[in-house]
């Protein structure tokens, strides 16, 4: 091995954000604030601007610098499968799945991983978005020795809606 085993990074890390180059700064502004509701916090002229969730400094980047009007980065090429934006309730997740369902966007899947349930899709440059929550830690299914035993089945999107009708 190349690097020392002995690291390990500090367990209150986490990541930050994401910059994303796309081909339409409007475009992808209106897919991420428009449909999933984050904030612009900052924009650099017409070629980049931040956004984010709650008023944090910025989760995601967009910019054109190097790829305006590009086309989509290749399928079955190197690079980012997708962004995971967590979503702190799993009603929170259903209000996210109705609005998508309101606006007729369409997802590439959907999972029950065990430890979270998914909604999968891409944004307007192809970009793989997931949108999820988490379960709480005590019920994530282990392994007998203690390792996670995460799985991917269907997720049953009747029971998101569900929580919905049960407010009314």
């Amino acid at each position: 091995m190349k690097y020392s085993p002995q690291y390990h990074i500090p367990p209150g890390a986490r990541i930050g954000h994401i910059h994303l180059k796309v081909a339409d700064l409007e475009r992808s502004l209106d897919f991420y604030c428009g449909l999933l509701g984050f904030e612009t916090t900052t924009r650099y002229g017409a070629d980049a601007a931040f956004i984010s969730a709650g008023g944090y400094h910025h989760h995601i980047g967009l910019n054109v610098w190097y790829s305006k009007g590009g086309p989509p980065a290749p399928r079955q090429g190197v690079g980012l499968f997708h962004t995971a934006i967590l979503y702190p309730e799993r009603k929170d997740l259903a209000i996210i799945y109705k609005r998508l369902q309101d606006a007729d966007y369409p997802l590439s899947g959907a999972a029950d991983h065990g430890v979270s349930e998914a909604l999968y899709l891409d944004d307007p440059d192809g970009n793989g978005v997931e949108l999820y929550w988490d379960r709480p830690e005590e019920v994530w299914p282990k392994k007998p020795n203690g390792d996670l035993d995460m799985y991917t089945r269907p997720l049953k999107l009747d029971g998101l809606i569900s929580l919905l009708k049960k407010d009314g």
